[in-house]
């Protein structure tokens, strides 16, 4: 049966939905059989590619596609869109498809399509500084002929990357060169080296004839990693239904960055770490490697986790637009996809864990009931302070400093008594305690436990502990391969739970995280937990989501901080770079309250005004530091005539602009995001710093900056920041140039 392969069409005409369908009926029938009469595949006399043709979708509309037919092989046809009779001919006589003979990659050359040069930045009556007017790849050492010649750059791409002057030129000139030559240019243009681009995007990897122009030499290098930024392999008509018809079917569903797909499909001795700034990828990687896991043995048993539900429940619903024919397990331990937050996995190890339970519960957490079917109340630190706190001293009279002890400490070292913790390590806690310390912060513990154990009650953290004790207990492992997403917020009690979850071996444990995203609990290292990765790490530095100018106000809020991996090696931004330009960020100063509601509304009135087609209301994001804030202020956006809807735990509907927490749009993206609210009195918030020690103090303003980079980041497009009075110190000074 013929393959098709679904090629790029930036170069097609938009098609309304029954133009849509009838191209997936034709398509279909191609797939099936490509002797038909009736799909009119008919050569184009004297196209520049003997490979194109033109194929009939009904009296008005012809498909334009190439024909690859290697030896013994059945037919591939790359489709490109659909035009009109007369236009698809056009089109198709300028159109070659072809071998790069430099790296062996597929690509498509476009006779008619100039690529616009970069305009240079206009200089004043002042002198120019020499460097700056010296283009930037000559002032790092890049000729020409060694883009040609070594990368395989197109000789008119690469001469106009040498005229640009600057990186924002480079990725300019980027967007106008999509596939593997447009992302070449893009990381040259962050300091990488030619062998460096080479290596992310495969190129020397792959055993082909580059020099050969043969259908068969085609057919290989169309499944070049490269290449397959622009092509597409459909392998079902279902499949093709929902490439052809769903017009948002977001590039990522089926395209990767070669060093995306290298994550998704290869497999590893051990547990992986990848790490990556907001916008890299991270979570469609999970999505891929979930599919292509359950599709190499349909038997499988894949564990998809993340923080909580709102994440778990965006990402199950990701993975069946990625592919609807995927099986999603509904209960951990059956063949399939099982798709939850880790608490709600946790809790259905000890829900299904029958007799295990009760020496569970006394090996974690002491002498007490076994009974621990409701949530501890959110205020029981705060309550055992207050009923046990007296003989601690000031700086410890802080219900964040007790939970991250107990978080830190005493579950993952299994402590149940004060002998325990009186001998038990603390590295990194900062605060040291004496003996007479550990005993005051004992007593508090044990309160907290005995109020809990009375109400029959655990928190998260705790289930967490319980199953993983159960699981490790009982041998049991019901899971063969666990893709953890946002493995930097979790806690060690979530990591060894994640580790008893699956036997050690290949393909256990996929960790995808980036510490300057941590804005839930303390840091914490792997390889305290059973954790090794060992070698198997790595970093993703293309952001897909958001602009450059977006980007680097976002991780200018970061400087000044150093930031540690789950492996605790120094984390970094000076390589995250972006592949898409836009308006720089606003920030937009108010004089009071009424001022700053006033700008607000003024700010997502435009925007309402200014949608364009496919794009709803929703695509509108409104960030705030509390749900009280978010609450009042969709209010005061009504009072003025703008409509918005305040979101906290549930899908984002369409139909009006979302105010939603920083916290809560973690994982989400808008086309637009206003953040409001970003004053020296909200942010960092009063509440989070109140009563906490010095080490603590430290975190927490991290996680601060940390929940601001989030936020930022959310924006595709647009980016305002709004405040009334005195900014926030968290924010830069000004915005980076």
């Amino acid at each position: 049966m013929p393959q098709i392969i679904l090629g790029p069409q930036q170069h097609a005409p938009q098609i309304d939905g029954s133009v849509r369908g009838r191209a997936y009926n034709f398509l279909a029938k191609l797939a099936e059989n490509d002797s038909l009469p009736g799909l009119h595949i008919e050569p184009i006399l004297r196209a520049v590619d003997p490979r194109v043709r033109t194929g009939r979708v009904d009296d008005f509309w012809r498909a334009v596609l190439f024909k690859v037919q290697g030896h013994e092989q059945a037919a591939i046809y790359v489709y490109l869109g659909v035009w009109p009779h007369d236009a698809a001919i056009d089109f198709a006589m300028k159109t070659k498809l072809q071998v790069n003979p430099v790296n062996g990659i597929a690509e498509l050359l476009f006779s008619d399509t100039p690529v616009v040069p970069v305009t240079p930045p206009s200089v004043g009556t002042a002198e120019p500084n020499a460097e700056s007017v010296e283009p930037l790849f000559a002032r790092r050492g890049l000729t020409v002929d060694a883009l040609i010649d070594e990368l395989g750059l197109a000789p008119h791409i690469a001469e106009l990357a040498m005229e640009c002057r600057e990186a924002e030129d480079i990725t300019d000139l980027a967007q106008q060169v999509p596939g593997w030559q447009g992302v070449a240019l893009i990381d040259l243009s962050a300091g990488l080296s030619i062998t460096a681009v080479k290596e992310t995007l495969a190129i020397g990897e792959e055993d082909s004839a580059l020099a050969e122009d043969s259908d068969s030499a085609l057919a290989t290098a169309l499944h070049h990693p490269a290449a397959r930024l622009q092509f597409a392999f459909i392998e079902d008509n279902e499949e093709l239904r929902r490439a052809i018809e769903d017009t948002n079917f977001a590039a990522w569903r089926v395209f990767l960055h070669p060093e995306q797909r290298k994550y998704a499909e290869r497999s590893w001795r051990g547990p992986f770490r990848l790490s990556g700034g907001a916008g890299t990828g991270k979570t469609v990687v999970l999505l891929h490697r979930a599919r292509n896991l359950a599709r190499k043995n349909p038997q499988a048993r894949v564990v998809l986790t993340t923080f909580n539900k709102t994440l778990a429940d965006a990402m199950q619903r990701d993975l069946k637009i990625l592919d609807p024919t995927l099986p999603i397990a509904e209960k951990l331990g059956d063949p399939g996809i099982f798709v939850r937050g880790v608490d709600a996995a946790a809790r259905a190890v000890v829900q299904s864990g029958g007799s295990g339970v009760a020496p569970a519960v006394e090996a974690v957490l002491g002498a007490r009931t076994s009974q621990i079917a409701r949530v501890t109340d959110r205020n029981a630190w705060r309550d055992a302070i207050a009923s046990n706190g007296d003989e601690l001293p000031s700086q410890l009279k802080s219900p964040v400093f007790f939970q991250a002890e107990y978080d830190l400490v005493v579950l993952p070292n299994r402590v149940t008594n004060l002998e325990g913790y009186a001998k038990v390590r603390r590295p990194g806690r900062g605060v040291p305690l004496d003996r007479n310390a550990r005993t005051a912060v004992w007593s508090v513990i044990s309160a907290y436990r005995l109020n809990a154990g009375i109400h029959g009650s655990v928190d998260f953290i705790e289930t967490a502990s319980i199953a993983a004790w159960i699981l490790n207990a009982s041998g049991a492992r019901p899971a063969d391969h666990v893709l953890v997403d946002e493995g930097q917020d979790l806690s060690p009690a979530h990591w060894q739970f994640l580790r008893a979850l699956v036997a050690d071996g290949p393909d256990d444990l996929f960790i995808a995280e980036d510490s300057h995203q941590r804005i839930y609990r303390s840091r914490v290292v792997l390889g305290h937990y059973g954790i090794k990765i060992v070698g198997r790490s790595q970093r993703l530095r293309l952001n897909y989501r958001t602009t450059q100018q977006n980007l680097r106000y976002a991780v200018s809020v970061l400087t000044g901080t150093d930031f540690a991996d789950l492996e605790d090696g120094a984390e970094d931004t000076s390589e995250y770079r972006s592949a898409r330009l836009g308006p720089a960020p606003r920030r937009i100063s108010a004089s009071n309250l009424t001022d700053e509601l006033d700008q607000a509304a003024t700010v997502v009135g435009n925007w309402l005004k200014e949608l364009k087609d496919g794009e709803g209301p929703e695509t509108i994001g409104i960030l705030v530091r509390t749900e009280q804030a978010g609450e009042q202020l969709v209010r005061a956006l009504d009072e003025r005539l703008v409509p918005a809807r305040f979101v906290s735990d549930k899908a984002v509907p369409s139909g009006k602009p979302v105010v939603m927490t920083m916290h809560r749009a973690k994982g989400m993206e808008f086309t637009r995001v206003l953040i409001f609210g970003v004053d020296a009195a909200a942010l960092p918030a009063p509440f989070a710093l109140k009563n906490v020690t010095d080490a603590d103090r430290q975190d927490i303003l991290q996680r601060e900056k940390s929940l601001l980079y989030v936020a930022a980041t959310r924006a595709r497009d647009e980016l305002v920041i709004l405040w009334a009075g005195d900014p926030s110190k968290l924010l830069p000074s000004s915005a980076p140039r």
